[in-house]
């Protein structure tokens, strides 16, 4: 995957964890599941979002863009 995989997944997660949010208070309103109990949710759709990113952004072979075993002059 590319740079443009990791933009689309960096775009939607503030949407995701807003829907995620009004989902959960939803569901604190309709007395299903108390709002307590169920925001680790958020913490955990964070993590696998940003791993998500992680995995598909590509990895830069040179950091400082020096050339493999030289120095820069």
């Amino acid at each position: 995957m590319n740079d443009t995989s990791a933009s689309l997944i960096q775009a939607v997660r503030g949407p995701l964890m807003l829907i995620t949010l009004g989902t959960l208070v939803a569901m604190d309103y309709w007395g299903v599941y108390g709002f307590p109990r169920t925001w680790p949710i958020l913490i955990i759709l964070f993590g696998i979002l940003k791993l998500l990113e992680k995995i598909v952004a590509r990895p830069h072979p040179y950091p400082d863009n020096r050339p493999p075993g030289g120095s820069v002059i």
